[in-house]
């Protein structure tokens, strides 16, 4: 249970990284807690104290596994959240090409 709670404050920094900073790179990093936080809560969902892998099993037994579904879906959620942080990091790049500063407050203040 504190595991989940964990995850919980893992998200708040995040979404507080968001929302309350105003340097781009900083929201970045915290859009990337966020995401990694649900990819740990995922995983925590399909997880068994003393499981074992759903792979090999010599007696062919289906007690006791973990489910590996929560796993398939954060590996496509590590590659989509790649993604998604390279084009973000491209969109902050080509703004401080542009306005010379990562500041959110003075590139709105910017007519140009």
């Amino acid at each position: 249970m504190i595991t989940y709670f964990l995850c919980l404050v893992l998200f708040t920094v995040g979404l507080y990284a968001i929302l309350r900073k105003r340097n781009i790179i900083k929201m970045i990093i915290g859009i990337i807690i966020c995401e990694y936080a649900v990819n740990l809560l995922l995983l925590l969902f399909g997880y068994k104290m003393n499981g074992r892998t759903p792979i090999y099993s010599p007696n062919q037994e289906i007690l006791d596994m973990v489910d590996p579904l929560p796993q398939a879906l954060v590996l496509t959620s590590l590659v989509i959240g790649l993604a998604t942080t390279a084009l973000i990091v491209g969109i902050a790049i080509r703004l401080y090409e542009k306005y010379g500063t990562f500041d959110i407050t003075k590139i709105r203040n910017l007519k140009n």
